[in-house]
């Protein structure tokens, strides 16, 4: 009986083999695999901007929220009131504006007058001096009395001075019209800078109600209503919908073949017997160990060389992403193909 079964599991056991060794021969040996890799997200944190206390928490923790939804509402009383105080003080400046316009207008009327008064003047003057040419030719020949002339000359002098005042106060009208402007070229800048204070107060009003920037998941949502909270306070997070990917951790010694686009084998422990398609979407430039808060300071005498690892994002499948049951942190393992891929494998130095 054992002589009969041994010739069989003999063959089998070489059939086997055969088969697993061309297996390894076709597609094994091209295979890198690691089971250092996790499910990863592009985690965004909402943190407040603005100090305040929590009005009202309408959203919780694992929630799904759309983009522009409200996650928190800070009380806004301080807000409302610096918003109304700053509009206040804008539309202020602005009668302020209207006031000196006006007065700009009526010292521009005063130049007119002044003007006419000068042409005015100017006009007495021409009849005095006329006059007095007139009084002076009667007097050099007697006809006329030196009380006369004396009348005529005084006539003249005021006429000539009626003149000097007249331009006179057209260069003082004008000198306040150019105050004015200048007051109103002033108050102009403070009223714009009024409208800056006032965007900003209603910037600070609107940074009360923190809403999400993407459709996503809130999570490690701790807030309750009466809490106090300050600029860059972390209030909770948001896991974006398909921000989902896989982060690989494969060692310095089997990127040689990995490059952008290698098709990558990949399995989830939340999704047992089931296989995905996935991609290389990207390369870390450095080791694991460099971003680290504290990297390693190998120029020391005790030094013992550490196999590294790189970071490799790899790109999950919409039909892995659809069976929703992906969470960032889920272990994985994944076996990327390196006879694929689009670009220049990380193996390429500066060296070279």
């Amino acid at each position: 009986m054992f002589r009969n079964v041994l010739p069989v599991v003999v063959i089998a056991a070489l059939c086997a083999g055969g088969w697993f060794g061309s297996q390894w021969w076709m597609t094994g040996r091209f295979l890198e695999k690691t089971d250092d890799a996790y499910v990863a997200a592009d985690i965004t944190m909402i943190s407040a901007r603005v100090d305040g206390y929590v009005a009202d928490v309408p959203v919780r923790s694992n929630q799904h929220v759309s983009a522009g939804d409200v996650l928190v509402r800070l009380d806004d009383g301080d807000s409302r009131n610096a918003l109304a105080t700053a509009k206040s003080r804008w539309e202020t400046a602005g009668q302020t504006l209207i006031r000196i316009d006006a007065q700009i207008d009526a010292a521009r009327a005063a130049v007119t007058q002044a003007e006419a008064a000068r042409d005015t003047a100017e006009a007495q003057l021409r009849t005095a001096s006329t006059n007095a040419d007139r009084a002076r030719r009667l007097a050099s020949g007697n006809v006329t009395s030196q009380a006369q002339l004396d009348s005529a000359n005084e006539a003249f002098d005021v006429a000539r001075a009626g003149v000097a005042g007249a331009k006179a106060a057209i260069t003082s009208a004008e000198a306040q019209v150019a105050v004015l402007q200048a007051q109103r070229a002033e108050a102009e800048g403070q009223r714009q800078e009024l409208k800056v204070a006032v965007d900003q107060a209603q910037r600070d009003l609107d940074l009360t109600v923190l809403t999400a920037p993407a459709n996503g998941i809130v999570a490690n949502m701790t807030l309750e209503p009466g809490d106090l909270v300050t600029p860059g306070t972390r209030l909770a997070a948001l896991v974006p919908d398909g921000s989902l990917y896989v982060e690989a951790n494969l060692k310095e010694t089997q990127m040689a073949g990995i490059a952008n686009g290698a098709e990558v084998e990949m399995t989830f422990d939340a999704l047992p017997g089931q296989t995905y398609i996935g991609h290389v979407a990207s390369i870390s430039p450095a080791t694991g160990a460099v971003f680290s808060l504290l990297p390693a300071e190998n120029a020391t005498g005790n030094f013992t060389k550490i196999v590294q690892r790189v970071p490799v994002r790899i790109a999950i499948p919409e039909d892995a992403l659809a069976s929703g049951a992906l969470r960032a942190g889920l272990s994985t393992e994944i076996a990327i193909d390196t006879r694929n891929g689009g670009e220049t494998p990380i193996a390429t130095t500066a060296a070279e």
